[in-house]
């Protein structure tokens, strides 16, 4: 009988999900705006010159369109989330966003893009944040014209949340490349972390000023534990601590933000989610999630598949969901999962600060 009644109620929170979820259900806010990086673009980089593209095969193997510009075999994080949020469809790039679609939210990310504009140029062309929010401005602009005025734009925009998540490459491909950048001969790594957080503050006030008003904050993941990072480790196993040490710098830099500009933006609300923490819990207790390979890509090149993305059509691992990572630096569809559905609800404490991305959405 015991079964019987889990079995029972096991398909009446599937069915009550379905209703909250479902393609007429509202969505929990009107708009859902991203920036940030690799991790999250969807195909901003398809159409400009640029080697940081993945719009094509073994990239979105498991997406239902195919290839699309996701560096994952599927979905992202921001994909799971929109989903968590009620959104019935993914948000689009800036480079196909057109009409009204644009109210639900627009995806400015870019392959290779940083809070500082230099970054990843030895890639090519790539949008920095700088350039993600001149898109962005673009877009209120239209906004305010399909909504008849400013006022009902802003009211509209308050409700909307902004994710942004950048900074990864401001190390990986920026203060880690002294051979092309000279940003560790002028800076430490603490110094580095107060600069980088000093431009960020002022990108993220730009926002304020256009109308944003409820903002996650992203921090950066172990760099030090990718493949491509462990694949210069003498055993292929051991992250690499001096890069991860500077990733954290920047994200207690980042946490501090949210409590200085929670202070001095008037009407806004300032959440901090802590990949890092997430990412952390996956390499070290990987069976508690699925995973069963940690220190190797699911497809690309080398020692660890560490060495660059995947190649046109390589083909991939077949057991995806057992690896953390897709390339040498972005995780898979599995792994993009987890760490989107404990970004929406919180799972640990630290997860998020001061709240997760369910209770911003409810504000």
């Amino acid at each position: 009988m015991g079964v019987e009644l889990s079995k029972w109620l096991l398909c009446v929170i599937f069915l009550l999900a379905l209703c909250r979820n479902g393609a007429h259900a509202q969505p929990q806010v009107p708009c859902y705006f991203i920036f940030g990086d690799s991790l999250v673009d969807n195909g901003n980089n398809n159409q400009i010159t640029s080697l940081a593209k993945a719009n094509y095969r073994p990239y979105g193997i498991d997406y239902p369109q195919g290839p699309t510009g996701r560096f994952s075999n599927g979905l992202t994080t921001v994909d799971v989330i929109a989903e968590l949020l009620g959104f019935s469809n993914p948000i689009p790039p800036y480079s196909q966003a057109r009409g009204r679609a644009i109210l639900g939210g627009v995806n400015y990310a870019s392959a290779a893009a940083g809070i500082r504009d230099e970054t990843g140029q030895q890639l090519g062309q790539r949008i920095s944040m700088s350039g993600q929010v001149n898109n962005y401005k673009n877009t209120i602009s239209q906004v305010v014209n399909i909504l008849g005025d400013e006022n009902t734009a802003a009211n509209y925009l308050s409700k909307c949340i902004y994710s942004v998540g950048l900074g990864s490459n401001d190390y990986l491909n920026n203060y880690f490349m002294p051979n092309i950048y000279s940003t560790s001969r002028r800076y430490t790594p603490d110094q580095y972390a107060d600069v980088l957080i000093q431009q960020y503050r002022a990108q993220l006030v730009d926002l304020y000023n256009y109308g944003a008003r409820k903002f996650v904050l992203n921090g950066v993941g172990q760099i030090g534990c990718s493949p491509n990072a462990l694949s210069q480790s003498p055993d292929g196993r051991t992250c690499v601590q001096r890069i991860n040490s500077a990733n954290q710098l920047f994200n207690n830099r980042l946490r501090s933000l949210v409590d200085d500009l929670n202070r001095n933006q008037r009407d806004s609300k300032f959440i901090y989610i802590n990949a890092y923490g997430i990412f952390q819990d996956l390499v070290t207790r990987p069976a508690n999630f699925g995973f069963r390979v940690t220190t190797a890509g699911c497809c690309g090149v080398g020692r660890n598949n560490g060495q660059i993305t995947c190649l046109p059509f390589q083909n991939p691992c077949r057991n995806r969901n057992e690896y953390v990572f897709w390339d040498a630096f972005h995780p898979t569809e599995a792994a993009n999962i987890v760490l989107g559905r404990r970004s929406y609800a919180a799972e640990s404490g630290s997860d998020a600060y001061p709240f997760d991305i369910r209770r911003l959405a409810q504000l």
